[in-house]
């Protein structure tokens, strides 16, 4: 329980920062710098899918040396060099360099870092686990947020100062690490199968993995659906308050319904929140009052409480316990592999069809992947 509490004041401190800089990310780069939707797609499709790609080599190193600490601390550390430089950022491709160094440190510590977790958890109560770290990750979000609001509100000076501020929590964040202690763990000597051939893999596994992939097509980066609210009229305040209410839904909602998965299956929450996903996305699409865009927001915290720490948990589960690591890495990488395609399609479907397209988009896979999902993964 010691390094689930310390891990997760990590997440919080590093969320604090994180989430001071994300939701006014997406406006300084299209009003402060010029870029395009287009442009942010191309952005976050990169930076997003190298992360996401990094986890599986991080997971499975994990697994080899039997060590998860080391990574998680130069992954966190990292992440807090590439705000850095979105400090100095004066073009977009500083900040596509800045994003791409601190989602490659996201990449390096996650799946090691949920390993820590899953090794430290009770039996039977990994969906706890994974909840109550989600919680306090959450809790940072919501004082990023907060803060990232007082700043723009209160100073009004410019945006990149924020970037400068945000190196404090991140930095603290890593300073915790080194208070986590790690278990020592027998030598893997299937370790090969599960990274390099597909066939080895549990079908149950399989099955997840492709229709994560398929559902990611449809999940472009969130910060669409910030520029989403901007482009509907609302100004900068409005908009982090928006973010600031997904992370308080997601935050209330995440811890509970992690614990009832312990209860009552993985899989009948993430169906629920892959369906729940596609009619919120539906509605971003459909919406042309700025009043409902606070329900909306709200409703997509939802979708994330339902589906983040379950996800993993559902993983760990599944996963041999000395694969661990490997197997969360393994499934990030499925999901980096359609981040790309689906941010940079995101982008292109707003910029030739108009703001409302991706959502249309992702609307459909969502729905699709919950349909897909409930009828082949029996027995979860």
């Amino acid at each position: 329980m010691f390094n689930i509490i310390i891990l997760g004041i990590t997440s919080l401190l590093t969320d604090i920062s994180s989430e001071m800089v994300y939701p006014i990310l997406p406006v300084f780069l299209v009003t402060t710098l010029g870029a395009s939707p287009a442009i942010l797609g191309l952005i976050e499709g990169i930076a997003e899918s190298l992360a996401s790609l990094l986890k599986v080599f991080s997971g499975y190193f994990s697994d080899k040396i039997k060590r998860r600490k080391p990574f998680t601390i130069f992954g966190y550390a990292s992440s807090t060099i590439g705000k850095l430089f979105l400090f100095i950022a004066h073009g977009w491709g500083f900040v596509l360099f800045a994003r791409i160094i601190d989602r490659l440190g996201k990449g390096i510590r996650t799946a090691p870092r949920d390993a820590l977790i899953a090794d430290s958890a009770k039996d039977g109560k990994r969906g706890a686990a994974f909840g109550l770290h989600r919680t306090m990750d959450t809790m940072g979000a919501i004082i990023g947020v907060s803060l990232a609001y007082f700043l723009v509100t209160g100073f009004k000076g410019p945006l990149r100062n924020i970037f400068l501020f945000s190196l404090i929590p991140a930095f603290l964040g890593v300073v915790f690490l080194f208070l986590v202690k790690e278990k020592k763990h027998e030598p893997a000597p299937a370790l090969q199968k599960l990274q390099f051939k597909w066939g080895a893999l549990d079908k149950r596994l399989k099955l997840f993995l492709i229709f994560s992939f398929l559902f990611t097509l449809g999940n472009s980066s969130n910060q669409f659906l910030l520029l989403r609210a901007k482009n509907a009229g609302l100004g900068l305040s409005q908009v982090i308050l928006l973010y600031l209410v997904y992370n308080i839904v997601y935050g209330v909602f995440v811890y509970p319904a992690s614990r009832l998965s312990d209860k009552i299956g993985r899989k009948k929450l993430l169906v629920i929140g892959y369906l729940f996903y596609g009619l919120v996305y539906f509605g971003f699409a459909l919406n042309n009052s700025i009043n409902l865009f606070w329900v909306l927001f709200g409703a997509y915290g939802v979708y994330i409480g339902f589906t983040e720490g379950v996800e993993k948990a559902l993983i760990s589960d599944i996963a041999p316990s000395d694969l661990r690591a490997t197997a969360i890495g393994l499934h990030a990488a499925v999901v980096g592999a359609g981040l790309l395609p689906a941010s940079l399609f995101a982008g292109l479907l707003w910029k030739f069809l108009g703001p409302a397209a991706p959502f249309y988009f992702g609307g459909f896979m969502g729905i699709f992947a919950s349909i897909g999902f409930w009828i082949l993964l029996k027995g979860l």
